[in-house]
């Protein structure tokens, strides 16, 4: 009996070590990003930043919309509804390149930039091209899920 107890008690446990880690979402895994009818794909960074991105989107219902206004003519940018750690390093960004920018500002790069920021993540299911023209000139609402 006793052994059965604990045989009971060790698969409770793993079966809810299991579905924690179901749960969570790792590095190299999806996030979609919506823009003009349209849905691209993208894979997270293995960083606290992209990590808190998804618990994010998780605890708002497994989306969040981003107003998000032209910059530069290189980049959308649009504020998260809070402010995510950043893991600042300087990089060089590629079109498709979803950046972390002081914390609580989210970009998505249609061209280069070099400076200090946090990657999240890229878009890897469409090209350049195809990135400017999803995203249009001017404001564009963005809409980021988990599936």
């Amino acid at each position: 009996m006793h052994d059965t107890i604990i045989s009971m008690k060790r698969l409770t446990t793993l079966l809810l070590i299991s579905l924690l880690l179901a749960s969570m979402l790792h590095a190299g895994d999806s996030l979609y990003v919506s823009a003009n009818g349209s849905r691209m794909r993208a894979v997270l960074e293995d960083n606290s930043s992209a990590k808190a991105l998804a618990e994010l989107i998780r605890k708002r219902g497994g989306s969040i919309s981003v107003d998000m206004e032209d910059y530069a003519s290189f980049e959308k940018v649009g504020s998260l509804p809070e402010a995510l750690p950043r893991n600042d390093e300087n990089i060089t960004t590629a079109p498709g390149d979803i950046i972390l920018y002081l914390g609580r500002r989210i970009t998505i790069y249609y061209d280069t930039n070099e400076w200090s920021l946090t990657r999240l993540g890229r878009i890897v299911s469409v090209d350049e091209r195809e990135l400017r023209r999803i995203l249009g000139k001017g404001n564009v609402t963005v809409t980021l899920s988990l599936e």
